[in-house]
């Protein structure tokens, strides 16, 4: 039988080093901190001249020993390294004379090689550490905001997020404003087996023909006027994951046709550049729009429309699946209770029973909202009907003039239904223009800042219409 290479190990045995410190400044403590951990280093000692240096503390919470002089350590026998990170080129010749021959010595260069490879292996376990904490936080998100309900037309909703899911397939989600339409794409790419990659949002009403081009498909050095430095576009960055483009029926016709290539290649070309590269994409699109009608009025592309609708879900308003109000309020009074810190358990059936008489133009964002205002202005544990805008209140004129409020007299009553149809006003105003103030003035026909003050004064949120 051949004679075993000494240099070769038996399986299971175990080889370590041991390793002499010194300098315990940020370098310092970052190696103690990785050497700590690893069963096969031991630690000889900490060196550094200053006693309260951050890796000389560290080492002493270890139970690892210190010194402010390397000469306590160097001259152990069983010494395999010592590595120099002070800086100091003095140090560094007087530990070439003085160390045993049989130890190495990393120290210059060689330290600063090391440090800076640490230092970038940090940094990127920052950024990895912050991503899977923001990735967790969109999947808690996600799952936890949109409530299915039990509704046929949401049970086929659901149906249907469970089927495309798995398959690259592009998606076309059509709903008005507010219906949850962002979160269905979450909830999609988090069902998909793409769901470790990234998920890039672009809001399409956002950007202009020129800049959501070099958005979406990045741009060379010396492109346009301020592109100083190559950038990639997000469809690159979301290579291998999804990109959801958000109301996409507000997209720029001449964007539209660039887009449409891009579907049909899976190719990109930044501006600016002369190849074209291939990326794996899923795209997940999403409008509020009547797109057949838009593609009447040649303001989007008919062959676009077609190949985004090769799998469309459509959400339904709020109100046609009123059967779901009692679950929707009771999910956003949990969201609420947490995030404002109050506790308020329960919904008065008088309230509860307006809730679902609305017709809620703003959708579940609306909802949301009135709940939460809600429970910031009871001063119990439960929602009453007083706690509710008075758009949302069933008193007419009639039934104003026979309630309690007659006491207080005419000009207060006069004020409380002007108040009334005010909000109920201009909360149509919003729910018809998508959220958008200045198109809610000009239907309204009055100043933008007339209409801002009226939404102050009623405490109303545009983002809840959009």
């Amino acid at each position: 039988m051949a004679e075993k290479d000494a240099t070769v190990p038996d399986d299971g045995l175990k080889f370590g080093a041991k390793v002499l410190l010194i300098g315990a400044g940020r370098a310092g403590s970052m190696l103690l901190r990785l050497f700590h951990r690893d069963p096969t280093v031991t630690i000889a000692g900490v060196v550094d001249l200053n006693p309260n240096a951050p890796g000389m503390l560290m080492a002493q919470q270890f139970g690892l020993p210190t010194s402010t002089d390397y000469r306590q350590f160097i001259y152990e026998e069983d010494l395999d390294l010592v590595i120099n990170v002070t800086g100091s080129c003095a140090l560094q010749r007087e530990l070439i004379r003085e160390k045993p021959e049989q130890t190495e010595l990393i120290g210059g260069l060689g330290a600063l090689f090391i440090w800076t490879l640490l230092d970038e292996f940090k940094k990127k376990e920052i950024l990895e550490d912050r991503y899977n904490l923001m990735r967790r936080e969109l999947e808690r998100h996600a799952a936890g905001e949109f409530v299915i309900g039990k509704t046929e037309k949401m049970l086929e909703v659901a149906n249907l997020i469970a089927r495309v899911a798995p398959t690259p397939t592009t998606v076309l989600i059509r709903g008005e404003s507010g219906t949850g339409k962002e979160i269905v794409a979450r909830m999609i790419h988090q069902s998909s087996p793409w769901r470790e990659k990234p998920l890039v949002t672009v809001n399409c009403t956002a950007f202009s023909p020129t800049l959501i081009e070099s958005e979406l498909f990045g741009y060379k050095k010396g492109a346009f006027t301020g592109a100083t430095s190559d950038r990639l576009g997000l469809l690159e960055m979301a290579d291998n994951g999804t990109v959801f483009l958000d109301e996409i029926g507000d997209m720029p016709v001449e964007m539209q046709a660039k887009l449409l290539r891009f579907l049909q290649s899976g190719e990109i070309r930044a501006v600016g550049g002369v190849k074209s590269k291939k990326v794996q994409v899923r795209i997940i699109a999403a409008t509020n729009r009547n797109l057949e009608e838009a593609i009447e009025k040649g303001e989007f592309r008919a062959d676009l429309f077609y190949r985004l609708n090769a799998f469309t879900i459509h959400l339904p308003p709020l109100r046609e699946r009123k059967e779901d109000l009692p679950l929707l309020a009771s999910h956003f009074l949990k969201s609420a209770q947490a995030k404002v810190n109050k506790r308020v358990s329960k919904i008065m059936p008088a309230a509860l029973s307006a809730l679902v008489d609305y017709d809620w133009p703003g959708n579940l964002r609306e909802l949301e909202n009135v709940i939460e205002r809600a429970v910031v202005l009871t001063n119990s544990d439960a929602i009453d009907l007083a706690h509710l805008p008075l758009t949302l209140q069933p008193q007419g004129v009639m039934n104003a003039l026979e309630s309690p409020a007659l006491r207080d007299g005419l000009m207060a009553l006069k004020a409380m239904m002007i108040g009334k149809f005010e909000h109920q006003a201009i909360s149509r105003y919003l729910a018809e223009s998508g959220g958008n103030v200045s198109a809610a003035a000009r239907a309204a026909k009055v100043p933008r800042r007339t209409f801002q003050r009226l939404m102050a004064r009623h405490k109303i949120v545009p983002q809840a219409f959009k």
